[in-house]
């Protein structure tokens, strides 16, 4: 997989870009609004394999010794998609990756 930054080198204007096989695909996300230190929102344009926008946002709440993070997307979802989550819950389609991606996060913050 390849990864290119582009745009700011932080915050808004900020650009992670991907190119992989067929699990990984293409894309890009952009740091479209923040508000220090409680919100990030990204749009998530997927290119490749199925092209679609979503909105991203994370919200973070400090709560005494830790800060509760919570990760929300939203947008549409192609009719394959749709049809496909009728027997697998969109949840068991990302969840895992929305866990992983928690972790890493956590671990980070954690340095």
């Amino acid at each position: 997989m390849s990864n290119t930054l582009s745009g700011a080198t932080s915050g808004l204007g900020a650009v992670y870009a991907w190119s992989g096989n067929r699990d990984v695909g293409r894309g890009r996300m952009e740091i479209i609004d923040t508000s220090p230190p409680s919100m990030v929102r990204i749009r998530l344009d997927f290119i490749e394999p199925t092209a679609t926008t979503n909105m991203v946002e994370f919200s973070l709440e400090p709560d005494d010794d830790y800060t509760e993070v919570t990760w929300l997307m939203e947008g549409p979802m192609p009719y394959v998609a749709k049809l496909f989550s009728v027997f697998v819950p969109v949840d068991d389609m990302v969840g895992a990756d929305f866990e992983a991606g928690l972790a890493s996060l956590k671990a980070l913050a954690e340095r």
